[in-house]
């Protein structure tokens, strides 16, 4: 028999805080959120104003680190609804090589969900991620889709996935034990326009992009491949994210739940993609001492259609195109 799922409504008064709102995700729900019309959004990073992928005047924009108490309860004072998207962290390249830094995420969550249980808050989103899974369930690239159980018994990615899943226990013990409603999507691998194409933090999408727009620039046609290419994954589109996170939140789902593309592709057939978008063929390179991360990763969206009746699904080759178009754009301009 289908759950009964009930929808909370959001007010549109209502304040909304979003942590991380200055990184890729972060800015495109507060873009999100205003057009829905939303009139009271609180955006809160880390990072100075002006390196903030997205701004938007209308928003009342604070630069805090959300890994203090003081600046947790400051960001929350008034909330009713907290989207906690923030996070030290960035692509294989990033979370393989800064394990401490992504294991001291664990201060934001700690201290957002201590002060919103303190100040009252209505509902809080936990933004994870399909590294809290268990490593065995990872090492063929010909990958069974993860289901939610997967992530036990746990043996996430080391630093960055073992954060991720204690942070989703936080929240389920603060449901259970305080009675602030939490709401916990695993993401996985999103990509899209006004992200990190470069400078060490980016992910597989950006960086293929930047690679090949940088090959066909230059007229030295090669790139770069971490690993043998063989390696799989599913990325899913910051428009099919949005909607995601938003329903999730709106939800009665309890229990932490996969927002991912089913569409499984190699690294070699995402270069593939952009190569045929860009127009242009490229000598491979393969460096195989480089950050690669699991074999093989994708998402089973069993739990999601039957609960939400819904899934990402924007074609990856769609995604991409405008992917690469917006990085293409920046490149040009920066030269």
């Amino acid at each position: 028999m289908q759950p009964k799922i009930t929808h909370h409504t959001f007010m549109s008064e209502n304040l909304i805080l979003v942590g991380g709102a200055g990184g890729f995700i972060g800015g495109h729900l507060v873009g999100d959120l205003l057009k829905k019309g939303h009139t009271r959004i609180r955006a809160v990073d880390i990072k100075p104003l002006d390196q903030w992928y997205q701004r938007f005047p209308e928003v009342e924009s604070l630069q805090l680190d959300l890994g203090r108490l003081d600046a947790c309860e400051q960001a929350v004072k008034g909330a009713t609804t907290i989207y906690n998207l923030a996070a030290d962290m960035g692509g294989m390249g990033f979370i393989e090589n800064n394990k401490a830094l992504c294991m001291l995420t664990v201060l934001i969550n700690t201290h957002l969900l201590s002060a919103a249980k303190d100040a009252g808050v209505d509902r809080y989103f936990y933004a994870s991620s399909a590294c809290v899974y268990n490593a065995d369930k990872q090492r063929d690239p010909n990958v069974t889709a993860l289901k939610e159980e997967d992530a036990y018994p746990g043996m996430p990615e080391d630093g960055y996935g073992w954060e991720k899943l204690f942070s989703e226990r936080m929240c389920r013990h603060f449901r259970e034990d305080f009675g602030l409603t939490t709401r916990v999507a695993r993401y996985h691998n999103v990509y899209g326009p006004h992200g990190t194409y470069d400078g060490g933090r980016e992910k597989a999408p950006a960086a293929i992009c930047r690679k090949v727009i940088e090959a066909k620039l230059s007229g030295k046609h090669e790139i770069e491949i971490w690993g043998d290419g063989n390696q799989t994954r599913s990325f899913m589109y910051i428009d099919d994210c949005l909607k995601g996170t938003q329903d999730i939140l709106a939800s009665d789902i309890i229990e932490p739940i996969n927002l991912g593309s089913s569409e499984l592709v190699s690294i070699n057939q995402l270069v593939d993609i952009v190569e045929e978008i860009a127009g242009v063929k490229l000598q491979r390179n393969y460096n195989l001492s480089a950050p690669k991360g699991v074999n093989g990763r994708n998402s089973d969206n069993t739990l999601i259609k039957k609960l939400l009746c819904w899934e990402p699904n924007t074609r990856l080759r769609d995604g991409m195109a405008k992917t690469y178009a917006w990085i293409y754009d920046q490149i040009v301009a920066n030269k």
